[in-house]
């Protein structure tokens, strides 16, 4: 009876020693879960957003890896981001907080902000008007410009706007640095990124964490709260690819 209960012993622990090197197989190398805390994303993405990342998107490199362990530097297997991707990446000021912002400006290229419009090396990138967008809940809400804006390659997406003379409306000329990327959140004048930089600055290609993919959960509240999610969770972001 000791040696049986011995062995099922043994057979559980053997069990869950897989499903960890599993599950950190999976969230090394192919998809990692990431939540979104705040709104600097928003209309793409909403507050209480859950996430996939797909790791392998561009190579990987030490931040692939839990607790960013320093095993090598660089990146293997790399492949650039394209203009137009959400990407989660480490904040180069720390090299430690997780953030999450498009990819804008790629390494060698001038961005500059005139009146609101975004300007890549100098031309106009294409802003146009589509309706309002209102943020909040019954108590507070902001109404926002809502625009789409069509990238030199040919990539659309949601942005969303107060007015066109907020303090990073109208910026100097960004130079983005080789091996570095300018990062932008959608919601223009409620997100600190690579405008700002001493916060964010300019983004090196090793601290890509991967590609944001796909929204696998979303809930206006509290997650833990299960007992409000008839009412809470947004059903019609479910499985809702990112663009």
């Amino acid at each position: 009876m000791a040696t049986h209960k011995a062995s099922g012993f043994l057979e559980l622990v053997k069990t869950i020693v897989y499903a960890v090197l599993i599950a950190v197989v999976v969230r090394t190398f192919l998809f990692e879960p990431f939540s979104i805390p705040s709104g600097s994303m928003i209309p793409t993405l909403l507050v209480g957003d859950y996430l996939f990342v797909s790791k392998y998107s561009y190579g990987y490199s030490r931040y692939s890896l839990p607790f960013g362990l320093p095993l090598f530097s660089g990146r293997i297997f790399a492949s650039s981001p394209e203009r137009g991707d959400v990407v989660v990446f480490k904040l180069p000021a720390d090299n430690a907080t997780d953030y999450i912002k498009r990819v804008i400006g790629l390494p060698g290229e001038r961005i500059q902000m005139i009146g609101g419009i975004l300007h890549i090396n100098g031309v106009a990138v294409r802003r146009e008007p589509a309706g309002e967008f209102v943020v909040g809940n019954g108590i507070v809400k902001q109404t926002y410009r809502r625009y789409i804006e069509t990238l030199p390659n040919g990539r659309r997406h949601a942005i969303i706007e107060i007015g066109d003379n907020g303090p990073l409306d109208d910026t100097n000329v960004y130079t983005v640095p080789d091996g570095h990327y300018f990062m932008m959140g959608d919601n223009r004048d409620s997100s600190r990124d690579s405008r700002v930089l001493g916060e964010v600055g300019y983004v090196p290609f090793q601290n890509l964490i991967g590609r944001a993919e796909v929204l696998f959960f979303s809930v206006d509240g509290p997650a833990l709260r299960f007992w409000d999610w008839y009412r809470t969770v947004r059903f019609d972001r479910l499985f809702r690819s990112i663009q």
